[in-house]
């Protein structure tokens, strides 16, 4: 009787063969390299965008009128931080755990006053207002003519006859440490898309 022994038909690999999986699996590795360094770039450019915007350039969006016809319910806007205000600038500011926005009209040490018609006059000249919607006394309840105090501005909305502002003592002039930033461009709607001048 004869038992026949199987030999292994066990095949060694070619190098080409070698070569090539070889190939593949460094191919393989430096996609998943490159990947990697492709998240951490993306989680890193993400985290100095949240920052710089939450810190230096926050972003806001307008609710309400009392800021027309300058802005509008809706408009995105940026603001940039500062601690130096001129007269005609908008500003965002912190008041009762929302952020408001409204227009520097006198800084430190400036008189205000304003007269029946609405008409405002700091350190004795009357304003020009291209920007309100009309002259109106709104909501004063303030001591006229009011010096504004030390490290504060005196803000008013440009929607007179509906903005709550700085002519009433219960907001009163706005201190430094209330303010996010002066607003300097608008994003949306895109048909006003550009710069906010004062």
């Amino acid at each position: 009787m004869k038992i026949n022994k199987k030999k292994n038909n066990y095949e060694r690999p070619s190098i080409p063969l070698l070569e090539a999986e070889l190939k593949r699996e460094r191919h393989r590795n430096q996609y998943f390299k490159v990947l990697r360094s492709t998240i951490y770039t993306l989680i890193t450019v993400a985290a100095v965008a949240i920052l710089v915007a939450t810190l230096w350039l926050p972003v806001l969006q307008i609710y309400g009128s009392s800021m027309t016809p300058t802005l509008h319910d809706g408009d995105i806007v940026v603001s940039l931080k500062s601690s130096d205000f001129k007269p005609g600038e908008i500003v965002a500011f912190y008041y009762n755990n929302k952020v408001l926005i409204k227009r520097v009209i006198a800084r430190a040490g400036d008189w205000v006053d304003i007269k029946k018609d609405g008409t405002v006059i700091v350190n004795g000249e009357t304003l020009d207002e291209p920007y309100i919607e009309g002259k109106d006394f709104g909501d004063t309840d303030i001591e006229l003519p009011y010096q504004v105090p030390e490290a504060r501005i005196f803000v008013l909305g440009d929607h007179r006859n509906v903005s709550v502002d700085s002519r009433n003592t219960m907001m009163g002039s706005i201190a430094q440490e209330q303010i996010v930033g002066k607003l300097v461009f608008r994003f949306w709607p895109l048909n006003v898309f550009g710069s906010l001048k004062s």
